[in-house]
């Protein structure tokens, strides 16, 4: 995936299109199935402008029914006070690379959102709207600027950015502005159906509110490395190019992600938006505080969901699980004896790799779809020692699994 920068109060932009994935549902490997244009949501004023809307106004096809959507004090969900407490809070940012003479948002600069996280300075926002390049290669910015809703203009420091969550931690001198740290929620506990208030730069156009509703919880999404986002918030709510890095809030004006990409087919927002969650941005930002990057677990499988027909099919004593499609060569799971597929079949319209190992659970936790080893894992720390679970030849099988670290891109396998 590339993420384009975007020239302030520009008007147009248009999306990257990546190449295709493969028709694998990773667990903490390269990509899922084939899916639809994905694009981050930054943009950049070098590609040939098309015309877009501003996302400011909120329309009523996107705006929830007040009698379902309250916060966790029983208040009608209201986008205008969600807004007035929140905004001082929110950022925009503009990246220069290379150019010592470039202005602080001029056509050179990758432009973003985020958001204050604390008191002494520290800012949210994601790591491809402060960085370039790809995989080991990828650097960060060399000048980074950040205005707020009144208008200052300050320069922030990077002290750290996470490509495999897409998070970057920004510092800004605590003494040059008045800060509005936004409050954190748990993303575990967000639902499909309840509302969200999206608040970023669109194009450009810095402080801009959109609403919607969280259209589905736990999507595994792409980020700059050969890895998934696990937990991604899906909403309808507008996110455009720009808006990358601002924060999607609930109704009590709490933050449980960032926006991250979109899903596309005509380069501009289709309702279909993603966010990292928030627990995964408080995970991070952790690490980066401590070490200026981030680590995670590697197990180095591919995986495919197995669902009750297709077990009926298989043949398999377990209705649920994750089908072993492929173990990466070198990686943990084959120093540890986990079995790939060596056969394909066709079956209600989809392909599957079959003779593999079948994950049934990982660490006693119920593996129910193949993004659950993906999140098991990303749970876990280099080191780590998981027991997996698994139907093997018919019979159970336990085997141990020592997880090293992942590395930002895979080779071979």
């Amino acid at each position: 995936m590339r993420f384009f920068p975007s020239r302030r109060k520009a008007r147009s932009a248009r999306l990257s299109r990546p190449a295709p994935r493969p028709a694998l549902v990773a667990a903490l490997v390269v990509a899922a199935v084939t899916l639809p244009v994905v694009a981050g949501c930054s943009s950049d004023s070098s590609e040939p402008a098309e015309p877009a809307a501003t996302t400011a106004t909120t329309t009523s096809e996107q705006t929830p029914a007040t009698a379902v959507t309250v916060g966790s004090e029983g208040q009608v969900f209201n986008p205008a006070k969600i807004y007035a407490d929140t905004v001082d809070g929110v950022i925009s940012v503009s990246s220069i690379f290379g150019s010592e003479n470039a202005g602080p948002f001029d056509a050179r600069a990758a432009g973003g959102s985020g958001f204050v996280l604390s008191d002494n300075g520290e800012v949210v926002t994601n790591a491809h709207v402060i960085t370039n390049g790809e995989g080991e290669n990828r650097t960060a910015a060399d000048r980074v600027f950040v205005e707020f809703k009144d208008g200052n203009v300050v320069p922030a420091e990077i002290l750290g950015f996470d490509p495999f969550s897409d998070v970057g931690l920004l510092k800004v001198d605590p003494d040059a502005v008045d800060l509005k740290p936004l409050e954190l929620a748990d993303s575990d506990e967000v639902v499909p159906g309840q509302p969200v208030a999206v608040i970023g730069s669109p194009f450009g156009e810095d402080h801009s509110l959109s609403t919607g509703v969280v259209s589905q919880t736990g999507r595994s999404v792409r980020s700059l490395t050969d890895f998934q986002i696990e937990g991604a918030i899906q909403t309808d709510a507008s996110i455009n190019p720009g808006n990358s890095g601002g924060p999607m809030l609930d109704a009590d004006g709490r933050v449980i992600g960032i926006s991250q990409q979109i899903q596309t087919g005509s380069g501009a927002s289709n309702g279909v938006g993603f966010g990292v969650p928030v627990n995964a941005i408080k995970a991070s930002v952790d690490q980066l505080r401590e070490n200026g990057e981030a680590s995670y677990a590697y197990i180095g499988v591919s995986t495919q969901p197995l669902y009750p027909q297709l077990a009926e099919k298989l043949g398999l004593d377990a209705e649920r699980g994750a089908i072993v499609a492929e173990v990466v060569k070198g990686g943990p799971a084959e120093a540890a004896g986990i079995r790939g597929g060596n056969d394909e079949i066709t079956f209600q319209g989809g392909r599957y790799t079959t003779g593999g190992d079948v994950v049934v659970a990982a660490d006693g936790e119920p593996v129910n779809r193949s993004e659950d080893l993906g999140r098991i894992i990303g749970g876990l720390r280099p080191g780590d020692t998981v027991s997996l679970e698994i139907i093997r030849d018919g019979e159970p099988v336990t085997v141990d699994i020592e997880l090293r670290e992942r590395p930002t891109a895979l080779s071979g396998g």
